[in-house]
């Protein structure tokens, strides 16, 4: 597994969900309402709308908090008014990283943003500098999976890539199929869950040493806790005895 996937089973590892809970919860709302505001509140006409709502779903958010997200987003309630914003960069060891914003101070985001490069030994490029190494898709991840079932109801659906990787199963879509392969394997019963949507996944990987794999985690855990940040992807590999390595520091 590569950059975000690879990323999001460190924390996995490492229990950091369940500690980040709160913020996750902030990031989807303002996804929800962003979502509405640009397509609608009608989840079934506005996809990405759909997706947030399964992603909520997913992180087991109540029914009230996705109702009043979605009547932020389209007018019927006050809140604040969100912007999306990109920044594209490099970290440490030459990795290539791009972080998705939803902001309401652009100011305020990218000095934050470029502050945490800077910290980790990154550079802050300009837009397009490194999104041409990643493609759109869409991604569904599983815990408490049925291997062997996953992978042939997925594959039949449609997906066009299944990575298992120790405790976790990985499905790769289209993003204009994820909603639809996502119900057939809940349908189907392949699996729990964890964490569905569209992200940027990158087209080779680059392998860090130790040095440079402690700093590219450390700068990974710092964007994502940043309130404004709603994901992170970038295209690094750490090979399993260096991980064994940082573990043990």
């Amino acid at each position: 597994m590569s950059g975000h996937s690879k990323w999001a089973n460190i924390k996995h590892r490492k229990g950091a969900q369940d500690a980040k809970r709160g913020k996750v919860f902030t990031k989807l709302i303002r996804e929800i309402t962003v979502s509405a505001r640009m397509g609608g509140g009608d989840f079934n006409s506005n996809p990405r709308l759909r997706a947030a709502l399964a992603a909520a779903r997913a992180q087991n958010m109540s029914k009230d908090t996705m109702e009043k997200a979605i009547k932020r987003g389209t007018g019927d309630m006050d809140g604040m008014e969100y912007h999306e914003v990109r920044y594209e960069g490099y970290g440490p060891g030459g990795v290539a990283v791009i972080v998705d914003t939803l902001t309401d101070n652009n100011n305020r985001t990218v000095a934050d943003v470029r502050h945490i490069f800077s910290r980790f030994g990154g550079n802050l490029g300009t837009s397009g500098c490194v999104s041409y190494l990643f493609d759109r898709k869409g991604q569904i991840v599983f815990e408490d999976f049925n291997e062997d079932l996953l992978m042939e109801v997925a594959l039949e659906t449609g997906a066009e890539d299944v990575v298992v990787d120790g405790t976790t199963c990985e499905v790769i879509t289209n993003p204009d199929e994820l909603e639809t392969i996502r119900e057939t394997l809940i349908q189907k019963k392949v699996g729990k869950v964890v964490e569905s949507g569209v992200i940027m996944r990158p087209q080779n990987t680059v392998t860090l040493d130790e040095k440079h794999a402690a700093s590219m985690l450390k700068m990974m855990d710092r964007l994502e806790d940043n309130d404004d940040v709603q994901r992170v992807s970038a295209n690094f590999d750490v090979p399993e005895d260096v991980m064994e390595q940082l573990a043990l520091d």
